[in-house]
Protein backbone atom coordinates (compact mmCIF):
# COMPACT_ATOMS: atom_id res chain seq x y z
CA UNK A 1 0.00 0.00 0.00
CA UNK A 2 1.26 3.48 -0.86
CA UNK A 3 1.90 5.98 1.91
CA UNK A 4 2.73 9.68 1.85
CA UNK A 5 4.66 12.06 4.06
CA UNK A 6 3.33 15.62 3.76
CA UNK A 7 5.59 18.25 5.32
CA UNK A 8 4.48 21.70 6.45
CA UNK A 9 6.56 23.33 3.70
CA UNK A 10 4.34 21.61 1.11
CA UNK A 11 6.75 18.77 0.24
CA UNK A 12 5.03 15.44 -0.48
CA UNK A 13 7.14 12.26 -0.37
CA UNK A 14 5.71 8.94 -1.55
CA UNK A 15 6.69 5.56 -0.15
CA UNK A 16 5.26 2.31 1.13
CA UNK A 17 3.04 2.01 4.19
CA UNK A 18 4.39 0.08 7.18
CA UNK A 19 2.51 -0.44 10.43
CA UNK A 20 -0.81 1.27 11.02
CA UNK A 21 -2.65 2.83 8.08
CA UNK A 22 -4.21 5.63 10.14
CA UNK A 23 -3.35 9.26 9.34
CA UNK A 24 -1.10 10.93 11.89
CA UNK A 25 0.45 14.39 12.36
CA UNK A 26 3.69 14.69 14.33
CA UNK A 27 6.84 16.75 14.64
CA UNK A 28 9.30 15.15 12.17
CA UNK A 29 12.81 14.59 13.56
CA UNK A 30 15.79 12.41 12.66
CA UNK A 31 17.95 9.97 14.64
CA UNK A 32 21.50 9.07 13.56
CA UNK A 33 21.83 5.79 15.52
CA UNK A 34 23.05 2.81 13.51
CA UNK A 35 21.45 0.31 15.93
CA UNK A 36 19.01 0.50 18.81
CA UNK A 37 15.87 1.16 16.79
CA UNK A 38 13.71 -0.64 19.35
CA UNK A 39 15.01 1.57 22.16
CA UNK A 40 14.16 4.57 19.98
CA UNK A 41 10.64 3.29 19.29
CA UNK A 42 9.97 2.78 23.01
CA UNK A 43 11.69 5.90 24.40
CA UNK A 44 8.97 8.12 25.95
CA UNK A 45 11.00 11.21 24.97
CA UNK A 46 9.79 10.70 21.38
CA UNK A 47 6.12 11.20 22.26
CA UNK A 48 4.50 13.39 19.63
CA UNK A 49 7.33 12.96 17.12
CA UNK A 50 7.73 11.00 13.89
CA UNK A 51 11.27 9.61 13.86
CA UNK A 52 13.33 9.40 10.68
CA UNK A 53 16.14 6.84 10.97
CA UNK A 54 19.17 8.00 8.96
CA UNK A 55 20.77 4.53 8.86
CA UNK A 56 19.53 3.02 5.57
CA UNK A 57 18.54 -0.50 6.75
CA UNK A 58 16.35 -0.89 9.82
CA UNK A 59 14.89 -4.00 11.43
CA UNK A 60 17.58 -6.58 10.63
CA UNK A 61 17.50 -8.10 14.14
CA UNK A 62 13.74 -7.80 14.55
CA UNK A 63 11.98 -7.26 17.85
CA UNK A 64 14.08 -8.17 20.89
CA UNK A 65 13.70 -7.59 24.67
CA UNK A 66 15.51 -4.23 24.43
CA UNK A 67 12.45 -2.16 25.34
CA UNK A 68 12.76 1.15 27.19
CA UNK A 69 9.08 1.15 28.18
CA UNK A 70 6.04 -1.08 27.79
CA UNK A 71 4.92 0.46 24.49
CA UNK A 72 5.95 2.66 21.58
CA UNK A 73 5.52 6.41 21.98
CA UNK A 74 6.51 7.72 18.54
CA UNK A 75 3.91 9.45 16.43
CA UNK A 76 5.29 7.88 13.25
CA UNK A 77 8.26 5.95 11.90
CA UNK A 78 10.19 6.78 8.72
CA UNK A 79 12.87 4.52 7.20
CA UNK A 80 14.64 4.00 3.89
CA UNK A 81 14.65 0.20 3.77
CA UNK A 82 12.94 -2.20 6.15
CA UNK A 83 14.37 -5.65 6.71
CA UNK A 84 11.79 -8.28 5.76
CA UNK A 85 13.59 -11.27 7.27
CA UNK A 86 15.13 -10.34 10.64
CA UNK A 87 17.73 -12.66 12.12
CA UNK A 88 18.69 -12.79 15.80
CA UNK A 89 18.57 -15.53 18.43
CA UNK A 90 16.39 -13.25 20.60
CA UNK A 91 14.06 -12.18 17.80
CA UNK A 92 10.34 -12.51 18.58
CA UNK A 93 8.86 -10.70 15.59
CA UNK A 94 9.24 -8.02 12.94
CA UNK A 95 9.07 -4.25 13.15
CA UNK A 96 6.17 -4.32 10.70
CA UNK A 97 4.08 -6.41 13.08
CA UNK A 98 5.22 -4.36 16.08
CA UNK A 99 4.14 -1.09 14.44
CA UNK A 100 0.74 -2.59 13.59
CA UNK A 101 0.27 -3.88 17.14
CA UNK A 102 1.21 -0.47 18.53
CA UNK A 103 -0.96 1.41 15.99
CA UNK A 104 2.04 3.42 14.78
CA UNK A 105 1.87 4.66 11.16
CA UNK A 106 5.08 4.41 9.19
CA UNK A 107 6.54 4.83 5.74
CA UNK A 108 9.50 3.16 4.04
CA UNK A 109 11.11 3.24 0.62
CA UNK A 110 11.82 6.98 0.72
CA UNK A 111 15.09 8.89 0.41
CA UNK A 112 15.78 9.47 4.11
CA UNK A 113 19.07 11.22 3.27
CA UNK A 114 17.17 13.84 1.28
CA UNK A 115 14.62 14.22 4.08
CA UNK A 116 17.34 14.58 6.73
CA UNK A 117 19.14 17.24 4.68
CA UNK A 118 15.86 19.15 4.42
CA UNK A 119 15.35 18.99 8.20
CA UNK A 120 18.95 20.11 8.79
CA UNK A 121 18.52 22.99 6.34
CA UNK A 122 15.04 24.22 7.26
CA UNK A 123 14.86 22.83 10.80
CA UNK A 124 12.47 20.42 12.45
CA UNK A 125 8.98 20.71 10.97
CA UNK A 126 5.57 19.11 11.33
CA UNK A 127 4.43 16.41 8.95
CA UNK A 128 1.56 14.07 8.20
CA UNK A 129 1.87 10.36 7.41
CA UNK A 130 -1.15 9.11 5.49
CA UNK A 131 -2.31 6.42 3.07
CA UNK A 132 -4.98 8.76 1.69
CA UNK A 133 -3.85 9.58 -1.85
CA UNK A 134 -6.40 12.40 -2.08
CA UNK A 135 -4.67 14.29 0.72
CA UNK A 136 -1.30 13.86 -0.99
CA UNK A 137 -2.78 15.13 -4.28
CA UNK A 138 -4.07 18.27 -2.55
CA UNK A 139 -1.78 18.94 0.42
CA UNK A 140 -3.11 22.50 0.77
CA UNK A 141 -6.31 21.00 2.19
CA UNK A 142 -4.48 19.80 5.30
CA UNK A 143 -1.64 22.32 5.49
CA UNK A 144 -3.31 24.50 8.12
CA UNK A 145 -3.93 21.46 10.31
CA UNK A 146 -0.32 20.27 9.92
CA UNK A 147 1.13 23.69 10.75
CA UNK A 148 -1.13 24.05 13.80
CA UNK A 149 0.10 20.83 15.42
CA UNK A 150 1.98 21.12 18.71
CA UNK A 151 3.48 18.34 20.81
CA UNK A 152 1.71 19.72 23.91
CA UNK A 153 1.88 18.45 27.49
CA UNK A 154 3.29 15.02 26.68
CA UNK A 155 5.01 14.58 30.06
CA UNK A 156 1.59 13.98 31.61
CA UNK A 157 0.95 11.27 28.98
CA UNK A 158 4.20 9.34 29.40
CA UNK A 159 4.83 9.45 33.15
CA UNK A 160 3.88 6.53 35.40
CA UNK A 161 0.45 6.66 37.05
CA UNK A 162 1.47 5.53 40.53
CA UNK A 163 4.50 5.22 42.78
CA UNK A 164 6.55 2.01 42.61
CA UNK A 165 9.71 0.71 44.28
CA UNK A 166 12.73 -1.25 43.04
CA UNK A 167 14.10 -2.87 46.25
CA UNK A 168 17.75 -2.46 47.14
CA UNK A 169 20.00 -2.50 50.17
CA UNK A 170 21.99 0.60 49.31
CA UNK A 171 21.16 4.28 49.06
CA UNK A 172 17.52 5.37 48.74
CA UNK A 173 16.92 7.27 45.49
CA UNK A 174 13.71 9.13 44.66
CA UNK A 175 13.28 9.12 40.86
CA UNK A 176 10.90 11.66 39.34
CA UNK A 177 9.56 10.01 36.18
CA UNK A 178 9.29 12.69 33.50
CA UNK A 179 9.27 10.04 30.78
CA UNK A 180 12.03 7.78 32.08
CA UNK A 181 13.60 5.03 30.03
CA UNK A 182 13.63 1.75 31.97
CA UNK A 183 17.42 1.50 32.04
CA UNK A 184 17.75 4.65 34.16
CA UNK A 185 16.24 3.18 37.37
CA UNK A 186 17.83 -0.16 36.44
CA UNK A 187 21.31 1.40 36.40
CA UNK A 188 20.75 2.73 39.91
CA UNK A 189 19.20 -0.51 41.13
CA UNK A 190 22.07 -2.58 39.72
CA UNK A 191 24.39 -0.41 41.83
CA UNK A 192 22.48 -1.46 44.93
CA UNK A 193 20.14 1.52 45.26
CA UNK A 194 16.56 1.28 46.42
CA UNK A 195 14.73 3.29 43.76
CA UNK A 196 11.30 4.80 44.43
CA UNK A 197 9.71 5.95 41.18
CA UNK A 198 7.28 8.88 41.44
CA UNK A 199 4.84 10.27 38.82
CA UNK A 200 5.94 13.56 37.27
CA UNK A 201 3.40 15.71 39.10
CA UNK A 202 4.30 14.46 42.58
CA UNK A 203 4.82 17.27 45.10
CA UNK A 204 8.25 17.97 46.52
CA UNK A 205 6.78 17.44 49.99
CA UNK A 206 5.76 13.87 49.18
CA UNK A 207 9.16 13.06 47.67
CA UNK A 208 11.03 14.50 50.66
CA UNK A 209 8.73 12.69 53.09
CA UNK A 210 10.36 9.46 51.91
CA UNK A 211 13.73 10.73 53.25
CA UNK A 212 15.69 9.93 50.07
CA UNK A 213 19.49 9.95 50.08
CA UNK A 214 19.37 11.36 46.56
CA UNK A 215 16.94 12.52 43.87
CA UNK A 216 17.04 11.68 40.16
CA UNK A 217 15.21 13.83 37.59
CA UNK A 218 14.83 11.86 34.36
CA UNK A 219 14.56 12.40 30.65
CA UNK A 220 11.23 13.22 29.04
CA UNK A 221 9.51 14.73 25.99
CA UNK A 222 8.34 18.15 24.92
CA UNK A 223 9.10 21.81 25.57
CA UNK A 224 10.44 22.19 29.14
CA UNK A 225 8.71 25.57 29.55
CA UNK A 226 5.29 23.88 29.44
CA UNK A 227 6.08 22.03 32.70
CA UNK A 228 5.35 25.00 34.96
CA UNK A 229 3.95 23.08 37.94
CA UNK A 230 6.82 20.57 37.84
CA UNK A 231 9.38 23.39 37.69
CA UNK A 232 7.88 24.88 40.87
CA UNK A 233 8.28 21.57 42.71
CA UNK A 234 11.85 21.12 41.44
CA UNK A 235 12.72 24.55 42.86
CA UNK A 236 11.64 23.24 46.27
CA UNK A 237 13.91 20.20 45.80
CA UNK A 238 16.77 22.51 44.83
CA UNK A 239 16.32 24.45 48.06
CA UNK A 240 17.07 21.33 50.14
CA UNK A 241 20.45 19.75 50.77
CA UNK A 242 19.54 16.43 49.13
CA UNK A 243 21.96 15.45 46.31
CA UNK A 244 20.31 15.69 42.87
CA UNK A 245 21.29 14.21 39.51
CA UNK A 246 19.21 15.28 36.49
CA UNK A 247 19.38 14.25 32.85
CA UNK A 248 17.89 15.56 29.61
CA UNK A 249 14.48 17.14 30.38
CA UNK A 250 15.32 17.01 34.10
CA UNK A 251 18.48 19.00 33.35
CA UNK A 252 16.45 21.66 31.53
CA UNK A 253 13.79 21.87 34.24
CA UNK A 254 16.40 22.34 36.98
CA UNK A 255 17.90 25.19 34.95
CA UNK A 256 14.49 26.84 34.53
CA UNK A 257 13.73 26.35 38.22
CA UNK A 258 16.87 28.29 39.15
CA UNK A 259 16.34 31.25 36.84
CA UNK A 260 18.03 30.21 33.59
CA UNK A 261 16.39 29.97 30.16
CA UNK A 262 16.07 27.33 27.43
CA UNK A 263 15.61 27.55 23.67
CA UNK A 264 14.75 25.19 20.84
CA UNK A 265 17.49 23.88 18.57
CA UNK A 266 17.10 24.02 14.81
CA UNK A 267 16.95 20.24 14.47
CA UNK A 268 18.04 18.82 17.82
CA UNK A 269 20.46 16.10 18.90
CA UNK A 270 19.19 12.55 18.44
CA UNK A 271 21.43 9.51 18.12
CA UNK A 272 24.12 7.43 19.77
CA UNK A 273 27.20 9.21 18.46
CA UNK A 274 27.30 12.75 19.88
CA UNK A 275 30.69 13.95 21.22
CA UNK A 276 30.59 15.82 24.52
CA UNK A 277 33.52 17.52 26.28
CA UNK A 278 33.94 17.48 30.05
CA UNK A 279 35.02 21.08 30.71
CA UNK A 280 36.83 20.11 33.92
CA UNK A 281 39.52 18.04 32.21
CA UNK A 282 38.92 18.36 28.44
CA UNK A 283 38.10 14.68 27.99
CA UNK A 284 35.57 13.89 25.24
CA UNK A 285 32.87 11.25 25.61
CA UNK A 286 30.64 9.76 22.90
CA UNK A 287 27.07 9.95 24.14
CA UNK A 288 23.49 8.92 23.45
CA UNK A 289 21.13 11.88 23.07
CA UNK A 290 17.52 12.73 22.33
CA UNK A 291 16.47 16.34 22.76
CA UNK A 292 15.28 19.36 20.83
CA UNK A 293 15.84 22.02 23.51
CA UNK A 294 18.96 23.24 25.32
CA UNK A 295 19.85 25.45 28.26
CA UNK A 296 20.93 28.94 27.20
CA UNK A 297 24.29 29.45 28.91
CA UNK A 298 24.08 33.24 28.46
CA UNK A 299 21.14 33.19 30.87
CA UNK A 300 23.04 31.40 33.66
CA UNK A 301 23.78 33.18 36.92
CA UNK A 302 27.39 32.12 37.64
CA UNK A 303 26.62 32.27 41.35
CA UNK A 304 24.03 29.51 40.79
CA UNK A 305 25.40 27.21 38.08
CA UNK A 306 28.32 26.92 35.68
CA UNK A 307 28.70 24.89 32.45
CA UNK A 308 30.22 21.45 33.05
CA UNK A 309 29.85 19.75 29.63
CA UNK A 310 29.76 21.10 26.07
CA UNK A 311 28.69 19.60 22.76
CA UNK A 312 31.77 19.34 20.52
CA UNK A 313 29.77 19.66 17.30
CA UNK A 314 27.88 22.89 17.91
CA UNK A 315 29.13 24.21 21.25
CA UNK A 316 25.76 24.00 23.01
CA UNK A 317 25.48 23.21 26.70
CA UNK A 318 25.50 19.56 27.74
CA UNK A 319 25.60 19.83 31.53
CA UNK A 320 25.74 22.09 34.57
CA UNK A 321 27.38 22.05 37.97
CA UNK A 322 25.48 23.92 40.68
CA UNK A 323 27.51 26.19 42.92
CA UNK A 324 27.43 25.32 46.63
CA UNK A 325 25.04 22.43 45.99
CA UNK A 326 25.34 18.66 45.62
CA UNK A 327 23.64 18.96 42.23
CA UNK A 328 24.87 18.22 38.73
CA UNK A 329 22.86 17.82 35.54
CA UNK A 330 23.59 16.55 32.01
CA UNK A 331 21.78 16.87 28.70
CA UNK A 332 22.82 13.44 27.37
CA UNK A 333 21.73 9.94 28.46
CA UNK A 334 24.36 8.22 30.65
CA UNK A 335 22.43 4.93 30.72
CA UNK A 336 23.40 4.60 27.02
CA UNK A 337 20.37 2.82 25.61
CA UNK A 338 20.97 2.84 22.74
CA UNK A 339 24.50 4.14 22.56
CA UNK A 340 28.03 3.87 23.98
CA UNK A 341 28.85 3.24 27.64
CA UNK A 342 31.30 6.15 27.96
CA UNK A 343 29.33 8.21 30.49
CA UNK A 344 27.95 5.46 32.72
CA UNK A 345 30.40 6.60 35.40
CA UNK A 346 28.03 9.47 36.18
CA UNK A 347 25.74 7.08 38.07
CA UNK A 348 28.72 6.17 40.28
CA UNK A 349 29.46 9.85 40.77
CA UNK A 350 25.86 10.39 41.90
CA UNK A 351 26.07 7.51 44.37
CA UNK A 352 29.31 8.95 45.69
CA UNK A 353 27.52 12.26 46.37
CA UNK A 354 25.07 10.44 48.64
CA UNK A 355 27.77 8.95 50.89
Amino acid sequence: MRAFLILEDGTVIEGESIGSTRTSISEVVFNTSMTGYLEVLTDPSYAGQAVTMTYPLIGNYGITPDMESGRSWVGGYIVHELSRKPSNFRCTGTIQDFLKEQDIPGICGIDTRRLTKKLRDKGTMNGMITTDAALAADPTSVMEKIKAYTVGDVVSEVTCTEKSVLPGKGKKVALLDLGAKSHIPQNLNERGCEVTIYPAHTSAEEILAGHPDGIMLTNGPGDPKTCTDIIAEIKKLYDTNVPIFAICLGHQLMALATGADTHKLKYGHRGGNHPVKDLSDGRVYITSQNHGYVVDTDSLDPAVAVPAFQNVNDGTNEGLSYVGKNIFTVQFHPEACPGPLDSGYLFDRFIGMMC
